[in-house]
């Protein structure tokens, strides 16, 4: 079965579930080896998932922000590190089908590609620079040479490296001083991936150094100046906490399946009768029904704004990254109280949710920087 095939999202839902179920089976083993979930990703590119953001001119679905995360949400509940890779390449899509800052023939080939199976991310952070949100300017750099850019540099967490056919990578052009984005195919001749992931959370994403060595691309392939335009709230960016909501919910669902089938001899029945751990699955609902609601109200309401009013939604984006993100830490250690000291074994799947749902923490907008978005937006109420 194909996403492009089913026409309602109901039916498209159903499907998703089907490989979420999938996905979890593997994801044990991807933890344990650190390697890249390679299964999980051509299941979405066979599946028709990966094209489901093409805008409809150029022959995809143009799903809405909503959807995206409601998919991205189910991805997560069977394998977190596979949902946070697809949701880049998900995201960027839609986003430059809203911004529509590319030319139209290049965003045209890059869609007809998409729906092809080729999968596209961004490469920003750099070891001396940080997160591109703290404002560092690149030191991977670009000049002109005839009709070409040569673009030398290294880039850090280049999420899906083992399998992108695009990056876009910002770079400081030498000549201007000013940064752009440039459009790289991975066939590009001086391109070389080190593989420097190690992360003890969300082990499977292939986050390694993208190394850029006189990598020549055509000149049309500087696809776009950053400037004030780069600070515009970005909707897409939803897909990170969409991404721990869903971790968060595997973790309540193994939970009362544990305190289900959990009998010791010294109660009668099983442990989902006692009121202490009742007391902690009513907590984790709550937490993830605010999570939920938050997340989905944001999204929505971004999907029905204008331009302009989605130029006004920065706080409520940030917070309800922030929002989510901590609530899902909290689901977590929670389920993990509930189930005990089981939930430390390397086989049981808790240990591994306890892991990724912290590198929520380290996504944008960190939430320090969202904190002060949010004070500076009351105190402008009162101005």
């Amino acid at each position: 079965m194909n996403f492009q095939q089913l026409e309602s999202f109901d039916q498209q839902y159903e499907l998703m579930k089907e490989l979420s179920e999938r996905f979890l089976s593997r994801a044990h083993q991807v933890d344990i080896e650190g390697s890249f979930p390679y299964e999980n990703i051509q299941d979405l590119k066979d599946s028709g998932y990966t094209s489901l953001t093409v805008p409809k001119k150029y022959g995809g679905r143009e799903i809405s922000l909503y959807d995206m995360l409601r998919f991205q949400e189910k991805i997560a509940e069977g394998d977190g590190a596979t949902a946070l890779s697809i949701g880049w390449h998900m995201g960027i899509i839609k986003n430059l089908s809203e911004k529509n800052s590319w030319d139209e023939i290049i965003f045209n080939k890059i869609c007809k590609d998409v729906r092809n199976g080729y999968l596209i991310n961004s490469a920003a952070t750099e070891p001396k620079t940080g997160s591109p949100t703290r404002g560092g300017k690149p030191e991977t750099s670009a000049y002109k040479e005839g009709n070409n850019w040569i673009i030398n540099g290294r880039k850090t967490f280049t999420t899906m490296a083992p399998v992108l056919d695009y990056f876009i990578v910002s770079a400081t052009i030498k000549a201007t001083n000013h940064v752009g984005n440039f459009l790289i195919p991975r066939s590009s001749n001086g391109i070389f991936i080190e593989e420097t992931w190690d992360s003890i959370a969300l082990r499977g994403t292939g986050s390694h150094d993208l190394v850029l060595h006189n990598v020549s691309i055509p000149e049309e392939f500087f696809v776009e100046q950053l400037g004030n335009e780069g600070k515009k709230p970005n909707g897409w960016l939803l897909h990170i906490p969409a991404c721990y909501l869903g971790i968060a919910k595997a973790a309540k669902k193994y939970a009362i399946e544990f305190a289900k089938d959990y009998s010791p001899n010294s109660v009668e029945g099983t442990i989902i009768d006692l009121p202490n751990v009742r007391q902690k699955i009513g907590e984790m609902e709550l937490k993830l029904m605010e999570s939920e609601y938050f997340l989905h109200s944001v999204a929505k309401q971004w999907d029905n704004s204008d331009e302009l009013s989605r130029g006004n939604m920065g706080p409520f984006l940030g917070a309800a990254k922030l929002n989510v993100t901590n609530n899902a830490i909290g689901v977590v250690d929670l389920a993990m109280r509930l189930v005990g000291a089981k939930s430390l074994s390397l086989k049981n799947p808790l240990q591994r949710y306890y892991r990724d749902v912290r590198a929520g923490l380290h996504n944008p907008p960190m939430d320090d920087m969202t904190i002060q978005i949010l004070a500076n937006h009351a105190i402008k109420q009162f101005d």
